[in-house]
């Protein structure tokens, strides 16, 4: 049985559309990547599962139970982190996390310690006084101190400098092999690419691609960029896996999915001046499909 199973949920805000019949599941162990432009709906996927909001229409079971019916039975198993975390500023972090430990009815402070270690947090400081950095790092930790089985993670790595996010998907990997099952909601694609053995692609509310990372690396998309000594045609630019083409005389700008050997072959025969390849936005691997 899957561990999370999202099936034809929908939600509506009067008119304005939240998400549009999303369907996916996440298999136990897995690490799964929710990804999509800002305003696609994977925060109001999430939040509709942990029950901070109704369904308009759909369901969503955790751990085989209804998420609506049985939401706090699933909060005891359940760790979260949203996209933006607001605490009580005159707190201490270190008693802030102590409180919220209490909720679960067991003792967190050796695991509390570790993490905070892991993430260099100091816990004697307040609120008020900690960066959006090290205020994200209390939500990490508060997300995990009570080694749940289900993490999910919505932009998490937002506001952690790159030493710290490196750090933190470490963690999240030994998390995962302690058992863990993980859903990482990003908008960065070459986060997603780096501990997410499937993907599933948000749009305007609807899940318009899901498939393996390890396909996903095998035909990985490219931004190529090239200029060239003499005018380029267009037309010479007509092959499978080429997408977004862009001409301008002498420069050519594309996206490309497929093999690098039979690009590399077609770009030989141009009297090139100058190429790069690289990894592409988002928004731009998301045209790939919208076309």
């Amino acid at each position: 049985m899957p561990v999370v199973e999202v099936k034809h949920l929908k939600k509506y805000y009067g008119k304005s559309r939240g998400i549009e019949d999303v369907d996916f599941n996440i298999e136990a162990g897995e690490i799964f990547g929710f990804i999509g432009p800002n305003g696609a709906g994977k925060s109001t996927t999430i939040r509709t599962m942990l029950a901070l909001i109704h369904p308009t229409a759909g369901s969503a079971n955790i751990f085989g139970k209804d998420c609506q019916r049985y939401a706090p039975e699933i909060a005891r198993e359940v760790g979260y982190l949203p996209s933006e975390v607001f605490y009580y500023d005159t707190m201490r972090a270190g008693d802030l996390l102590r409180y919220s430990a209490s909720f679960y009815k067991k003792d967190c402070s050796r695991r509390i310690r570790e993490l905070s270690d892991t993430l260099d947090l100091d816990l004697s400081k307040k609120i008020d006084d900690l960066s959006f950095g090290n205020r994200k790092k209390v939500g990490i930790i508060q997300g995990l101190l009570h080694e749940p089985s289900l993490i999910i993670l919505d932009e998490p790595s937002i506001g952690l400098d790159p030493l710290m996010q490196q750090r933190f998907f470490s963690l999240l990997l030994q998390e995962n092999q302690r058992g863990a099952t993980i859903l990482f909601s990003s908008h960065i694609l070459s986060e997603v690419q780096k501990i997410c053995g499937r993907v599933a692609i948000i749009k305007e509310g609807r899940i318009i691609h899901e498939e393996k990372m390890s396909t996903f690396r095998e035909s990985s998309y490219k931004k190529v960029a090239v200029e060239s000594a003499t005018p380029l045609d267009p037309a010479y630019f007509q092959l499978e896996g080429i997408t977004s083409l862009e001409t301008n005389g002498r420069s050519a700008s594309f996206i490309y999915r497929g093999s690098v050997n039979v690009l590399m072959q077609r770009l030989a025969a141009l009297n090139l001046s100058n190429v790069s390849i690289g990894e592409p936005d988002l928004e731009e691997v998301f045209l790939h499909y919208y076309q």
